[in-house]
């Protein structure tokens, strides 16, 4: 199933982060905040502006954002937990260069 957001809504699937401190303690699921990053699965068609205009939205399928901790709806598609929220609500596209992804392999 597809699901495709109407105007300037964006469908984020959230990005996991480590759950281990360096010094090896687990965290649980439960005591672990939910991470504030993730990656752009769906975008809707643009903006409407007063004059009936649409703009496009600056994110795109595949973007890795930042966003606030309440922002979004959480929804649930095939036992997968999504946020639908407005472009307005994200803070930032995370870029990564060439050396940020050799460093990472």
């Amino acid at each position: 199933m597809n699901i495709r957001p109407l105007y300037d809504r964006v469908i984020v699937k959230r990005v996991e982060q480590q759950r281990t401190t360096a010094s090896g303690i687990v965290i649980p699921d439960t005591a672990a905040e939910k991470p504030e990053q993730g990656e752009v699965v769906a975008v809707g068609s643009g903006k409407q502006l007063q004059d009936g205009s649409l703009r496009p939205l600056e994110v795109k399928v595949g973007n890795h954002i930042l966003f606030g901790k309440y922002a979004g709806q959480t929804v649930k598609l095939n036992g997968e937990e999504l946020l639908v929220m407005r472009e307005e609500d994200i803070l930032g596209v995370i870029e990564s260069s060439a050396n940020d992804l050799k460093k990472v392999a």
